[in-house]
């Protein structure tokens, strides 16, 4: 399917505008100058989950690959699926085309880092990391290394009730004899307190209020990684404005809104168990079984900021991710077996010369 982009072009001459981070405005790449961002609506709503999920086409083609025309210098070129911005290859400035899927996004955070910032960060935590192979450090020298994409997320809110059932256990102290040895080999009878559990079947009732539960819903990035970089300030959200995309990557949501609470589930039942526990007491809980019921469940469709890179060695790939709001950094990082074994050796080789010389005085 072919598409038009959307291009931002400056009224003072003409050059193409991307969103400064530092500024929080549009910013022209040639003359410099900057005009804001107006905004239609400021306010920010959660809709009705199981409403939506109703009316959802199981039939929506999600798989359209997109012919895009771009304006500024006629080329024509190709986004995948979920991509609906990026850059022309031609001209490389930015393209905005319009979303495909059922659910668009409403709001977002807006970068508030800049690749500059990003980069310096970036370094100095890979840089604090040791016995990294040759090539990873030629890879951090590499200033371009960093992209910023604003990757898809739900955000759900649920007032949850969950019954549970389980077991509290209460400790206490008996003076049990055991024997016990000497260094001589010698036995002798001793009293010692021996803890004990005393076990108590419990019932009760868990209330919690969820507000902005956040899940990943692009598959760029595993969701052990995009959950590291959490929290998310959505108090921060801004109502959707296009202008805030121009000059980075954008992707709408691969993870569906009924996987994506799934996914929120679980990471709202870390929270229930724990007060579970709390309600329970004693000195050891057990829990049996929970029934939690999800009441006035509201979703919201978001995006979220961050600088991406991969770096690749021995055939396996490694992403980083920089939450372009907080500056958090995350990552794994290869390491190299020959410099770990080189520093074996060097600590083996002085502690070795530090005892040879002690036993030659």
């Amino acid at each position: 399917m072919r598409y038009s982009a959307t291009h931002f072009t400056c009224p003072s001459c003409g050059g193409s505008q991307k969103f400064s981070p530092t500024t929080g405005k549009l910013r022209c790449e040639f003359c410099e100058s900057e005009r804001s961002i107006t905004h239609e609506d400021t306010h920010i709503i959660a809709h009705d989950y199981h409403q939506k999920l109703n009316s959802l086409d199981p039939k929506h083609d999600n798989s359209i690959d997109k012919e895009v025309n771009c304006k500024k210098c006629g080329g024509v070129f190709s986004l995948t699926p979920f991509v609906f911005a990026s850059h022309c290859p031609y001209c490389k400035i930015p393209a905005l085309i319009q979303c495909i899927k059922e659910i668009h996004p409403e709001s977002l955070l807006p970068f508030t880092i800049d690749k500059k910032d990003a980069q310096s960060r970036f370094k100095k935590w890979a840089g604090s990391r040791w016995f990294a192979p040759t090539s990873f450090t030629k890879y951090l020298k590499n200033d371009h290394q960093l992209k910023g994409y604003y990757l898809p997320h739900w955000s759900y809110d649920s007032d949850t009730i969950s019954e549970y059932e389980g077991k509290r256990g209460d400790a206490y102290y008996v003076t049990v004899t055991r024997t016990v040895s000497d260094k001589e080999g010698n036995q002798r009878q001793e009293n010692v307190q021996e803890r004990r559990i005393r076990w108590t079947h419990v019932s009760g009732v868990v209330h919690i209020d969820f507000d902005d539960v956040t899940v990943g819903a692009s598959k760029t990035l595993p969701h052990s990684l995009l959950d590291t970089l959490e929290p998310w300030n959505c108090q921060k959200l801004e109502a959707f404005e296009k202008e805030y995309i121009a000059g980075f990557e954008a992707q709408e949501y691969e993870i569906g809104l009924k996987s994506g609470f799934d996914f929120a589930k679980t990471k709202m039942s870390y929270k229930i168990k724990r007060d579970i526990r709390q309600d329970i007491g004693g000195d050891e809980q057990q829990i049996h079984h929970v029934n939690t019921q999800y009441n006035d469940l509201k979703y919201k469709n978001v995006l979220f900021p961050l600088w991406i890179s991969s770096f690749k060695w021995k055939e396996k790939i490694y992403d980083y991710a920089i939450n372009a709001q907080t500056g958090k950094v995350v990552g794994e990082r290869p390491y190299s077996i020959v410099k770990i074994a080189f520093a074996v050796v060097t600590v083996l080789a002085i502690v070795a010369g530090f005892f040879y010389f002690q036993n030659t005085k």
